[in-house]
């Protein structure tokens, strides 16, 4: 039988015992609670001292003791997925160790949150339709490839291709700039993240305080209503700031 151990899921300042019901991750029941130092205190439940497998039920369960953590406290840091500790020892050790760290984050992301944005194009045919007629070099090697009737011809289709997929990446750039220009003066901070196809042209994470959250969704709805038959915007949030801090703990740290 497995060991158990205690798994973090966040950071909160206070040094209130808390018990946020059977939420825990691991589909066992597991009580959340805080275990505290002074005024810091981890969110966390039991779990075995097993290695984790990332999966989206594993994550999903994770995101959501965390979403109902920053119901009820004004700024919390995440800490990364699988960190487990030993016992509640090793917990309050830590937070003694690396509390004037976690108490300047705590204080600096007070009344934040985090709001994420993915857009991509509705319809690529449209897109490639659009290149093929806009563009006046591509449009002329099209019409030659077409007229002399040279498809086999293996250099000048992989220079058609090379060219189509320059003009795309153009306008993905400049899509997802007038994007962020609208949005990023609403937002104390931002980041770009990887897209994960070519449809898609902006992945970002703006950092927003509280109260302009409203203001920041207006804007994505004008967004909306200007390039919505083109552009599908993927909207979620508000979460803690995920892509904005990274708590990681190492097993050595632990050890200290």
């Amino acid at each position: 039988m497995s060991k158990e151990g205690k798994y973090i899921y966040c950071i909160v300042a206070s040094s209130q015992e808390r018990n946020f019901g059977p939420i825990g991750i691991g589909e066992r029941g597991d009580e959340v609670m805080t275990i505290s130092y002074e005024n810091l205190s981890m969110v966390v439940s039991n779990h075995p001292l097993a290695r984790f497998v990332l999966e989206p039920k594993t994550i999903l369960a994770h995101e959501k003791v965390t979403e109902k953590i920053m119901k009820e406290y004004s700024s919390v840091l995440p800490v990364k997925f699988g960190t487990v500790a030993r016992n509640a020892d090793e917990i309050r050790n830590l937070l003694d160790r690396r509390y004037r760290e976690f108490m300047d984050l705590l204080n600096y992301f007070e009344n934040k949150i985090e709001l994420n944005l993915k857009c991509e194009w509705k319809s690529m045919d449209d897109i490639f339709l659009k290149i093929g007629k806009e563009h006046q070099e591509i449009k002329m090697l099209k019409e030659e490839i077409q007229k002399n009737n040279c498809e086999s011809d293996t250099r000048k289709m992989v220079e058609l291709g090379k060219r189509v997929g320059q003009e795309l990446m153009k306008r993905n750039e400049e899509a997802g700039d007038a994007v962020l220009s609208a949005l990023k003066k609403t937002a104390v901070d931002y980041k770009v993240n990887k897209v994960s196809d070519e449809k898609m042209f902006l992945n970002a994470a703006f950092l927003v305080d509280s109260g302009r959250e409203k203001e920041f969704d207006n804007i994505v709805d004008d967004l909306n209503e200007e390039y919505g038959n083109a552009v599908n915007f993927i909207y979620a949030g508000p979460f803690s700031p995920y892509n904005f801090v990274d708590i990681t703990i190492y097993p050595e740290d632990w050890e200290e």
